[in-house]
């Protein structure tokens, strides 16, 4: 199979454990986009987080995308414009905060590009060290937020967040898409958006066939684009189960796992 396309998670996938590309795995996605493979970082981190990682892809030159938010955005790197976009309500926010404070977890939104927060917690800071986006604390959340966001996080230890996403995914299930992408990150967005469906959105857009996609990514909320790709690809740090949907399993982002698949399915070097 010829690919065309190579989707990547960041945080523990493409990025080392200090937030950094290793230079093997740089070197083969330059020479895959040298080649003509669309190389898109697809995150749950909002689009300003992920800009200086594509400009050091150079994404922008090869003409390519970034699908931030969990797949609630796609924005084109060489003209910076949104191609997709989907967003939450504001009576989604204010239901949102009722239910954090129904199930006594911190939350937080994107206001601009600032992390907006009636609380500030752990979680939230360490939302902060990944996005390099300040905290804001507010004393009435809701009213802080004045246009619908692209999601919501609810954000506590992970051993309170593992079964309250499985409630809300049944609960909530007719209204919005519910993930964890960390541990300690329950991720809200509008009903249907994921990683996968705004994957098939981007190829849709550029007539790429799914057969000609590589996507890789380590946790549940990669578990859409894992399973929509041609060839999906797990880490391997990641969890059992997200290896057992995938079709195949690369080492972990401290040994070079994406360079490992690059170097195996798109140039046959393994």
């Amino acid at each position: 199979m010829t690919y065309k396309m190579i989707v990547l998670d960041l945080d523990d996938t493409l990025l080392r454990d200090d937030h950094t590309i290793s230079p093997r795995t740089k070197e083969m996605l330059f020479k895959s986009q040298d080649a003509g493979v669309k190389v898109v970082l697809a995150s749950g981190r909002p689009t300003y987080a992920m800009r200086a990682l594509g400009d050091e892809l150079r994404l922008a030159d090869y003409g390519s995308y970034l699908l931030s938010f969990n797949g609630g955005r796609i924005t084109n790197c060489q003209t910076n414009e949104d191609t997709f976009s989907s967003t939450l309500t504001l009576d989604d926010v204010r239901f949102l905060k009722d239910l954090s404070d129904k199930e006594h977890v911190f939350i937080h939104t994107y206001v601009g590009d600032n992390i907006i927060t009636d609380k500030n917690n752990k979680y939230t800071t360490i939302e902060a060290d990944i996005t390099g986006l300040p905290i804001t604390e507010v004393d009435d959340f809701v009213k802080s937020v004045p246009e619908p966001p692209v999601k919501v996080l609810m954000v506590e230890d992970p051993e309170i967040l593992k079964p309250l996403e499985k409630k809300l995914q049944q609960e909530l299930s007719e209204r919005f898409s519910v993930l964890r992408s960390k541990p300690y990150f329950l991720e809200f967005t509008e009903k249907g958006v994921t990683k996968g469906t705004t994957l098939d959105h981007l190829i849709k857009q550029l007539g790429i066939k799914r057969e000609e996609v590589i996507a890789i990514g380590d946790s549940y909320n990669d578990q859409s684009m894992i399973e929509f790709a041609g060839l999906g690809v797990a880490m391997g740090n990641a969890p059992d189960d997200i290896k057992a949907i995938s079709d195949y399993v690369t080492t972990s982002n401290m040994e070079d796992g994406v360079a490992h698949v690059v170097e195996k399915f798109i140039f046959d070097e393994d």
